[in-house]
């Protein structure tokens, strides 16, 4: 009978470090997630043009198009799983700064640059995959093309709110949508960056108006979101998003009767 009870005890042991190590991971995880919090450390590297946004197309697995444009200006990054969270962690604001005590191109300044692409291949628990633009943003004046020939450089980085300054939640269908699939992406999500759930309303086809009933969405890929229905959906549609922080926001009737795929609709909702 003894080996029996070491055999029981050993496993509950394996079970109670497997439970407290995965414990140990999320909490990193929710720790950088989180706004206001202090810097952590992280490795950064860059890819793309010198002077780019990243990806030569200006665009990236979350979906955003035009990421050398307003509002991000090129100031971009791939992040890797604790960053990118399947697509969740898409337009999420963060500082990264480099000091000089780790390069002497280093200026020591934070900058903020939005998550809008997904690391494969991190070297690090962390690890930002700037653009070059970016990467180069970290240096000191002049010194921006030495400090891109450092490779993979140590930083530190923390959560921020990002600035979306004149800009509300944009809805853009996407292409392949009809009245059995539905998917947009969501993008602009003000201070807050980071959308984690979406619903959609429909109309009644009867009244003509909201039935009042929210059906999940679900993530299709990157900054994406997809319904699958065995009947066609009614529009218009309301949206309801809400962001990784807990806060929700509805635009009514943002998608209209008439909506075409790959097609922008701006709400008139914004997070605070």
């Amino acid at each position: 009978m003894m080996p029996a009870a070491v055999i029981v005890s050993s496993s509950k042991v394996a079970a109670a470090a497997l439970a407290f190590a995965l414990f140990a991971v999320l909490a990193s995880y929710a720790e950088a997630a989180k706004p206001g919090g202090g810097w952590l450390p992280a490795k950064a590297t860059w890819y793309g043009a010198p002077n780019g946004a990243g990806p030569d197309d200006n665009g990236g697995a979350c979906g955003f198009k035009h990421t050398n444009q307003y509002p991000y200006m090129s100031m971009t990054s791939c992040g890797n799983e604790p960053l990118f969270k399947d697509g969740k962690g898409c337009g999420a604001c963060y500082q990264i700064r480099c000091l000089n005590s780790t390069h002497d191109a280093c200026s020591g300044r934070a900058k903020r640059v939005i998550i809008t692409d997904m690391n494969y291949y991190p070297v690090s628990k962390y690890h930002f995959d700037l653009s070059g633009t970016a990467f180069g943003a970290m240096a000191k004046t002049g010194l921006n093309d030495k400090l891109r020939h450092a490779g993979i450089l140590d930083i530190q980085f923390r959560r921020v709110p990002c600035n979306y300054k004149g800009l509300t939640v944009n809805f853009r269908v996407q292409v392949g949508s009809n009245p059995n699939y539905f998917a947009v992406l969501v993008q602009y999500a003000g201070k807050d960056g980071a959308v984690v759930q979406v619903d959609l309303m429909e109309t009644d086809g009867a009244t003509g108006r909201p039935t009042g009933a929210w059906t999940p969405m679900r993530v299709s890929w990157g900054a994406v979101w997809r319904l699958d229905t065995s009947r066609p959906l009614r529009a218009p549609f309301s949206l309801r998003i809400r962001s990784d922080s807990g806060k929700t926001l509805v635009a009514d009737n943002v998608i209209p009767a008439d909506w075409k795929p790959m097609t922008d609709y701006p709400s008139s909702v914004q997070f605070p």
